[in-house]
């Protein structure tokens, strides 16, 4: 029996409401919302586009993110520039680096939630889903 996709994800923090809250009022992510527009609000789920995931573990050692956090979020996203100046908007900080991008792949930037866990935002090209 295949796996068919993810299911959830489930993480600590210091103030599980708060950073809620915050994903949602930010990136659209969690719990009521909504990125198909043919799906109805729930509040327990968040309602995503089907498309591609990547699942690979780091090295322990490496440095693509803060060597005190066990994992980081990549959220594909699309018009990653209009929600990059919202996040500006919101004193946000961003992160962007050009050896991140690819035309094969897409563009990347990062942020950071309230607790300091990395986000990875990709947009990926108009050819990949």
């Amino acid at each position: 029996m295949p796996v068919l996709g993810m299911g959830g994800l489930f993480f600590r923090a210091r103030d599980p409401e708060a950073l809620a809250a915050w994903y949602r009022t930010h990136l659209n992510v969690g719990g009521g919302c909504v990125a198909d527009p043919d799906a109805q609000a729930n509040e327990w789920v968040w309602q995503t586009l089907g498309g591609p995931m990547v699942f690979a573990p780091f090295k322990a050692d490496s440095d693509y993110f803060a060597a005190d956090k066990a994992f980081m979020l990549n959220f594909r996203v699309s018009e990653l520039d209009s929600l990059l100046a919202a996040l500006r908007a919101s004193d946000i900080a961003i992160i962007t680096k050009d050896e991140w991008n690819d035309p094969a792949v897409g563009r990347f930037a990062r942020i950071h939630d309230p607790e300091g866990n990395a986000i990875e935002l990709w947009e990926p090209p108009a050819s990949v889903p």
